[in-house]
């Protein structure tokens, strides 16, 4: 096997010594071809080094003539950009045109709304390409120029076209100079703008507050404000607003927008017819006839909610919608204040001149109606009078009502001095009835006890209070603020009553007086809210105990003489009875007959309940006396000339039978309607009518 394989190697060598010639022939021949290669690349490069040289100067003109084409473009561009410019300017005032013509004769208000809207973007449209025109007409122009300049300098094109172009630009440069002024300020689009103010004024007239001075069938209805246009109009009127501030009419806009609603929120508030409104010095008012005047501060309370809650919550409205967008909305507040401002003003003139009039008691509940609707409107009003643009009124809202606290406060203090000074002036009821004072007074109080009125006079001292004692002070609660006040005045009242009691020369009349009158004041105040104030048992104490006290007085110096003439103690020791016993009971009957006159003129108790228990009481008293007197002497005497004990108890009842005077001196008996229901004589709703309609100063009763 070993000489095989040795053969076999030998082979392989000598096939690869084969290979490796061949290979070496290959190179040679591949390195004579390369030499080949290497002598024609040569040749190409000269070739092309000859033809570099040949082209340079084309290659510079070709790059010469592509910086001419765009510095040429650059200017060119922008000129025709000018020109297309001034053909959309023409197009848009065409269609302004038409879009004109078809919203003047559209009587659908729909299709009407819609075209203006389109209007109003046209006149935009307008304006920014004219805006674009005037920004860019100069630059374009001077990049002409410069071109024109250059090629004229440096002949890169020949004289016809430089000439050409040189007349272009003359062209374009006096079109631009006569035909931008004459878009901007003498075109349509100032013809534009002039008819959407006419239009911006016509739709603002248009929209009116609605329900204003018509009835409302639920006095207590909830005022609120509402929306004065649709969603459209305000669209509408908002983009013209918006497209004036755009073209510097910004100025008119507002002007047209405040002086047109000022006039619609006027005419509005007119319908409520408020005449009173124009008697507002404080010399008017108190010339004014008082029901006048309660009717005119009724109404002024009612007006001025509507006016805050109604008129001027939905102009406010109107004024955000249309005018939020000019300036980031920095304008809309103050257009709202002077359109509310004039109105404001003359509400708070009439409020002010009613604070500022004479100080006579029956205003005080008018005053406090006042206050009272001013505190629960207080909040929605600076909501609505926002801002710094609000201050001013929203100041003047402030004093007003400070002028009302002090007016308030003035006149209840005032009263008490006024009956205090009372007590001097006028005489006594000569029938000793309840002076016209007392009943004043007394109605007065029980109104001012009441829920309607309570609150707001306790708020008002306290805060009379605060003020002189300073905030950091601790003022007592309303209900003892309150308290005080009141019993003062009826401190007061009780001395006035006792005043006039000492003015009395017959010496039974006081106690008849006093009887009457403290017991009128009892009886008109027992469960009312201001004997619950005041408290039951102060009430009782003072006034039913003085009522007793009085009527105690009374029976013993009116009916005491009387019974102590039928005195039989020194009958006993005497020896002709008879005859003294006749000249007592004829002393007896003539002082009966003087005191029955005086009942029938000067002793007269008007109050039935009163007059029922005095009568009961005095029947009490003498009956008794004069039966036994009677019974005991009728043997002596002849009985049958004087009347018997059931027909004194009768004399006695025709006494206190609840009978009036009258002119012709007989007597009349009351109505029904006069007896006091549960201890009170009429209701409190009748009291508080009558009350309100009187218009009588302290110092005429």
């Amino acid at each position: 096997m070993a000489p095989n394989e040795e053969d076999s190697t030998l082979m392989k060598l000598e096939l690869a010594c084969s290979d490796l010639k061949n290979i070496l022939r290959a190179s040679a021949k591949v390195e004579k071809t390369l030499e080949k290669i290497d002598s024609k690349f040569e040749d190409t490069e000269e070739t092309l080094s000859t033809a570099a040289k040949r082209l340079a100067p084309l290659h510079s003109l070709a790059m010469t003539a592509k910086a001419l084409e765009t510095r040429i473009n650059r200017a060119v561009s922008p000129a025709l950009a000018l020109l297309d410019s001034f053909k959309l300017a023409e197009s848009l005032q065409q269609n302004l045109l038409a879009v004109s013509s078809k919203a003047s004769s559209e009587r659908n208000i729909e299709i009407r709304l819609k075209r203006l809207l389109k209007y109003v973007d046209c006149v935009d449209q307008l304006n920014v390409t004219i805006n674009t025109i005037s920004q860019d007409g100069e630059p374009v122009i001077q990049k002409l120029q410069e071109v024109v300049e250059f090629l004229s300098r440096t002949k890169a094109t020949d004289q016809c076209r430089t000439h050409r172009l040189r007349e272009t630009l003359v062209t374009l440069k006096t079109l631009y100079e006569t035909e931008v002024d004459a878009m901007r300020f003498e075109g349509l689009l100032d013809e534009s703008l002039l008819n959407l103010q006419d239009e911006f004024e016509g739709m603002l007239e248009q929209l009116k507050h609605q329900d204003i001075g018509e009835s409302r069938g639920d006095e207590e209805a909830e005022l609120v404000g509402s929306d004065l246009g649709s969603e459209m109009e305000v669209q509408v009127l908002r983009g013209i607003a918006e497209t004036l501030a755009n073209n510097d009419c910004l100025d008119i806009c507002l002007d047209i927008f405040v002086k047109v609603r000022y006039r619609r929120a006027a005419k509005a508030l007119m319908r409520l017819n408020p005449d009173y409104l124009k008697t507002y010095s404080p010399e008017e008012i108190d010339g004014m006839e008082w029901e006048s005047l309660e009717t005119a501060i009724t109404l002024w309370i009612q007006h001025f909610e509507v006016a805050v809650k109604t008129v001027f919550i939905s102009e406010k409205k109107l004024c955000v919608q249309i005018l939020g967008g000019i300036m980031d909305g920095v304008l809309w507040l103050e257009c709202f204040v002077k359109i509310a401002d004039k109105i404001m003003a003359v509400f708070f003139r009439f409020g002010e001149g009613v604070a500022r009039s004479s100080k006579e008691p029956q205003k005080l509940f008018k005053l406090l109606d006042m206050f009272d609707s001013m505190e629960k409107i207080k909040i929605q009003f600076s909501e609505v009078f926002e801002g710094e643009a609000g201050a001013d009124i929203c100041t003047r809202f402030r004093e007003l009502e400070k002028l009302l606290i002090h007016a308030s406060s003035k006149v209840f203090w005032e009263f008490g001095l006024q009956i205090e000074g009372n007590a001097d002036g006028f005489p006594p009821p000569q029938d000793c009835s309840v002076p016209k004072l007392v009943r004043y007074a007394i109605n007065y109080l029980k109104y001012l006890a009441t829920d309607i009125y309570s609150v707001s006079m306790a708020k008002v001292l306290r805060t009379e209070q605060i003020w002189k004692a300073g905030i950091l002070s601790k003022p007592e609660t309303d209900e003892n603020l309150l308290n005080d006040s009141i019993t003062n005045i009826m401190e007061a009242l009780q001395r006035n009553i006792e005043s006039k009691r000492s003015h009395y020369k017959d010496k039974i009349q006081p106690h008849v007086f006093a009887m009457n009158t403290y017991w009128y004041i009892y009886m008109r105040t027992r469960n009312t809210e201001l004997s619950k104030l005041l408290g039951d048992k102060y009430m009782k104490k003072t006034y039913k105990v003085f009522t007793e006290e009085s009527a105690y007085l009374y029976q013993r110096q009116a009916w005491g003489p009387l019974v102590r003439l039928l005195d039989t103690e020194d009958l006993k020791i005497q020896s002709n009875v008879g005859a003294i016993m006749k000249s007592k009971m004829d002393a007896f009957f003539r002082g009966f007959e003087e005191i029955s006159q005086k009942h029938r003129g000067s002793y007269v108790i008007q109050d039935v309940d009163l007059r029922e228990q005095i009568r009961e009481s005095t029947i009490k008293f003498v009956v008794p006396v004069y039966t036994e007197f009677f019974n005991s002497y009728s043997s002596v005497v002849q009985a049958k000339s004087y009347i018997n004990p059931e027909s004194m108890k009768g004399l006695l009842g025709q006494i206190f039978n609840g009978a009036d005077r009258v002119s012709d001196g007989k007597f009349r008996r009351r109505d029904s309607k006069d007896r006091l229901g549960g201890g009170i004589s009429t209701s409190i709703e009748s009291d508080i009518k009558d009350f309100r309609r009187s218009g009588s100063n302290v110092s005429d009763i």
